[in-house]
């Protein structure tokens, strides 16, 4: 039976660190950046470990659209 896998796809210039992609995600499959900082000075969304489901929940809840989730099926 084939599993389906997602990959999240971040626009890190445009994120605002709102946080909200990260609350929402059922997986816990996004975080913020610990350190690294847009060029507008925000910490970024990224993809945290590979539990992402491709629910796209996370893209559904970005105030700015900055996410895409991909599905892709795996044996």
């Amino acid at each position: 039976m084939s599993k389906t896998q997602g990959a999240i796809v971040v626009d890190t210039e445009r994120c605002k660190g709102c946080n909200l992609c990260v609350a929402a995600c059922p997986q816990h499959a996004v975080t913020l950046t610990a350190r690294r900082v847009n060029h507008k000075g925000y910490r970024y969304a990224q993809p945290f470990g590979d539990e992402c489901t491709g629910c796209a929940i996370c893209a559904q809840v970005c105030p700015d659209g900055c996410i895409a989730v991909y599905r892709v099926r795996t044996a």
